[in-house]
């Protein structure tokens, strides 16, 4: 069990990024997610956006930033994609607060922890999103749970491979 738990040490770490880390990174992950389903197509099974928004919620272990950049990063996709404005707003900002306070509780420096993580914050933002266009917009959209799947693997695979190159770039003490 002490696997899972963040003793007292982990609890007062947070981790800090240059201020171009902070600014570069999600600017790349909204530019490459409006710009790459073009290329790819109905393949292009993954959410940038959402993969930035849970490493950094992880690494600050703030509920606040993680809300914040949620927030910021769905509004500014909505904002770039066809979609109604807010719907990834409202699921990034759920995901960025839930993934910042399970960063509190348990020991996210765990790989298979972050790919459970990010495997499961992914079908929920994917839930949360369906919910808001069926339920609270009244839109006619059959759920495709393969397709929203599959995205959710390959948010878990594209985040096993970069959550620790961002681990390398983190400011030490």
């Amino acid at each position: 069990m002490s696997v899972l738990t963040a003793d007292a040490r982990r609890d007062l770490e947070i981790h800090r990024y240059p201020v171009l880390v902070y600014a570069l990174a999600p600017l790349a992950a909204l530019v490459l997610q409006a710009w790459l389903p073009r290329l790819l197509g109905r393949f292009a099974w993954f959410d940038l956006p959402l993969i930035i928004t849970v490493y950094f919620a992880l690494g600050r272990r703030s509920p606040i930033q993680g809300t914040v950049m949620g927030c910021v990063l769905g509004l500014l996709e909505d904002a770039l994609t066809h979609h109604a404005i807010g719907i990834n707003g409202v699921a990034k900002t759920v995901v960025g607060f839930l993934a910042a306070s399970v960063g509190i509780r348990i020991d996210v420096e765990n790989h298979t922890i972050r790919l459970i993580l990010i495997f499961l914050l992914s079908l929920l933002s994917s839930a949360i999103c369906i919910f808001i266009n069926r339920v609270l917009l009244g839109l006619a959209i059959e759920p495709d749970w393969f397709n929203q799947l599959f995205t959710a693997i390959g948010n878990s695979v594209i985040a096993v491979i970069v959550f620790p190159f961002f681990d390398r770039l983190q400011v030490r003490d």
